[in-house]
């Protein structure tokens, strides 16, 4: 699979081919952590959203069959409550549709607590989508690669030097 690594200023450029494309006002957003929360920080700020939420969602990792695995059901981690949803054009965020599976969990879920969801992501992968014609409502590129967002390079604790001192 071709992988594509992309800079903030490539980021950037994406959130500016969104903006234009929304044609409704939002009264809140879910952002889906992880990938969610870069992109849907920089859209609350730009669309001035200040009814922010998150929803966590996991699929099975450990299936005997590979088929089994895509058909599992999501355990939701963490979720609004329906009285945060409830009645409000709630924009969902993710940073790719892959398979879609998490997305249409969300939007599915915000349906049936009652709010009216939009869904949104950087990038959307048609040919990994498990569902047909469905697609994003709102999209800034279409891809078939692998990517690598800025906030993902790796950074863990044992790739941070010790900081000098005086610093931090």
């Amino acid at each position: 699979m071709r992988k594509e690594v992309l800079t903030w200023h490539d980021v950037d450029a994406l959130i500016d081919h969104l903006i234009p494309q929304f044609d409704v006002a939002f009264d809140a957003m879910v952002m889906i952590s992880r990938g969610g929360i870069v992109p849907g920080g920089m859209l609350a700020e730009a669309l001035n959203l200040t009814h922010i939420l998150m929803a966590a969602v996991d699929f099975p990792a450990q299936m005997a069959m590979e088929r089994a695995k895509l058909v599992a059901w999501p355990k939701f981690i963490q979720f609004p409550e329906e009285h945060l949803l409830a009645d409000r054009r709630t924009l969902i965020v993710d940073d790719v549709w892959g398979s879609g599976r998490t997305m249409t969990a969300v939007r599915a879920r915000v349906e049936a607590a009652g709010g009216v969801p939009y869904t949104c992501v950087l990038h959307f992968n048609p040919h990994r989508s498990l569902f047909g014609a469905l697609r994003p409502d709102f999209y800034a590129a279409v891809t078939d690669a692998y990517i690598v967002y800025p906030w993902e390079i790796d950074r863990g604790p044992d790739k941070v030097l010790a900081s000098p001192a005086g610093v931090g």
